[in-house]
Parts: C-alpha cells; sequence; structure tokens
C-alpha cells in the first residue's frame, strides 16, 4: 500500500490527541514498540477520543443497555520506528459519519516523528444490529471533525 496522503500526515489536522505511555513490555528484541503493542494503543486512542466526544458506547441512555461500537475495518501503515520510554502521542479526529458508521482517521508521533497512521471504520451497534450514530455524538461531532 502506498504511503498516505501527506495531508494526512499533519498533526495540526487532528483535534483530538492524547499521549499514551510506553512500557518496557511493549519493545520487540530489537528495541522497538511491537507492531501488537502499538495496535492496542490506537484502541486505546479511540476509547479517549469517544469519551472527549461525548460518545460513550455501552453507556445508558437512560438505564443502561445504550449502543456499543465496533471496528468494521482497520488498516495501520507502520512509518517509522517508536522506542520505549517515551509516550506516544495519538492525534485522532473523525473523517466521515455515515447513519450507522465512521471513520476515524489516527496519526501516531513519538518525539515529534511520525510512527504510524491509522484509519479506522467504526458501526454503531445495538442488540439488534447497526444502529444510528448517537445524537449527541452527532451534534458535538464538528468541533472533532478532521481539519482542512
Amino acid at each position: 500500500m502506498p504511503k498516505p496522503d501527506p495531508a494526512l500526515l499533519d498533526p495540526a489536522r487532528y483535534p483530538f490527541s492524547c499521549a499514551i505511555e510506553t512500557r518496557f513490555s511493549d519493545i520487540d528484541v530489537n528495541q522497538h514498540i511491537n507492531n501488537v503493542s502499538l495496535v492496542s494503543m490506537l484502541q486505546e486512542a479511540r476509547v479517549r477520543f469517544h469519551r472527549a466526544a461525548g460518545y460513550t458506547p455501552g453507556a445508558s441512555e437512560d438505564e443502561g443497555g445504550g449502543p456499543s461500537s465496533m471496528v468494521a475495518s482497520i488498516t495501520v501503515e507502520y512509518l517509522g520506528q517508536s522506542h520505549f520510554p517515551a509516550p506516544l502521542e495519538m492525534h485522532v479526529a473523525p473523517a466521515r459519519l455515515g447513519n450507522t458508521s465512521y471513520t476515524l482517521n489516527q496519526l501516531v508521533t513519538q518525539d515529534g516523528r511520525i510512527v504510524a497512521y491509522a484509519q479506522a471504520v467504526m458501526v454503531c451497534v445495538d442488540a439488534q444490529g447497526p444502529a444510528s450514530l448517537p445524537e449527541a455524538f452527532r451534534s458535538n461531532s464538528e468541533r472533532w471533525m478532521m481539519r482542512a
């Protein structure tokens, strides 16, 4: 797969960011953060983004049992090396919103260097299957969308 569009590799385009601490147990035999650990950290960043954006999957709407979300597709482009102990800066922004799904772009940097780019297609689900995105998330999404 070709390297992502350079515009997607600009941290300033992502309204949300958070630092994820690396752990010694995240490194591989070459002293790099291993790919499985990095994917786990991408998941953690998505959860933190959802909380900040007001979309807490599985949270109760009135009494428990609100919609949840699941990853339908994820691609990860490993673009640089990352190392312990410096934290990874995770940048997250929705690129598109649909009726029941949305696409999140994620950029990972460490000490100002680009480490990875990921794109996840998320689907909102309830007990019956795909569900409409929560209105609170949809109405608040403009502030979190990928910047031009």
